[in-house]
């Protein structure tokens, strides 16, 4: 094999890798959407793999622009363009969406993490911060000061909302699990078997979601 031969299959496999690696975050972006969709409470951040993808649609958007207006693959592209984009912006609206409703929740829960367990990023939890004051201000504003003095705090834990941890999930297990303590039953345990569907509480399974052992379907 010449030298020409070689650089060209060099190329070749390092297309392919970026092209591997490429759909490998797509897909694991897919999955943490559909969790994040499913689970009724708020997941640990994926705040790489949304780094991730966002420069995938820059590079992707930079490749688009050298091709002709005839080519087959701009319309390709823009296909998988809009896919990546409605998983990405889905995943982050369905994080900000359970922010605004449990936002009190949420807050409290993350100011007893460390740093590296935090669930929220930096820019997620500067906005819950902020959407509180904003509920607070509203509070104040169009009831408390209309009340007599004694009842004019603003006591959070009369206002908190909390995600209904009991509610049941659809599932598929990635791996084989034995011993899962099904809630409310006198020691009742099943397995799951890799590649099995489940529907159960998702009290039961949520440290399984998060470690990424389960599914969420």
């Amino acid at each position: 094999m010449n030298d020409t031969e070689t650089r060209l299959t060099s190329m070749v496999e390092e297309r392919e890798e970026e092209e591997l690696t490429a759909q490998s975050v797509l897909l694991a972006i897919e999955e943490a959407w559909l969790n994040e969709k499913f689970a009724p409470e708020i997941l640990p951040h994926q705040s790489d793999l949304v780094d991730c993808m966002l420069q995938q649609i820059t590079h992707m958007e930079e490749n688009m622009k050298r091709l002709e207006k005839g080519d087959l693959r701009l319309m390709i592209h823009r296909m998988e363009l809009d896919r990546i984009k409605f998983v990405t912006s889905s995943y982050l609206r369905a994080r900000l969406e359970k922010i605004e409703k449990y936002t009190i929740h949420i807050l409290s829960q993350e100011a007893n993490r460390s740093s590296e367990e935090c669930y929220l990023t930096a820019a997620e939890l500067q906005f819950a911060k902020e959407f509180l004051a904003s509920i607070e201000t509203l509070f104040r504003t169009i009831a408390l000061q209309h009340m007599p003095g004694s009842f004019q705090t603003f006591e959070v834990n009369k206002v908190t909302v909390k995600p209904n941890m009991q509610a049941y999930v659809f599932l598929r297990a990635n791996e084989r699990i034995n011993g899962i303590l099904l809630p409310g039953s006198l020691d009742e345990v099943i397995d799951f078997e890799p590649g099995s569907q489940h529907i159960i509480q998702y009290n039961a399974v949520a440290d399984l979601v998060k470690s990424g052992a389960v599914q969420l379907i």
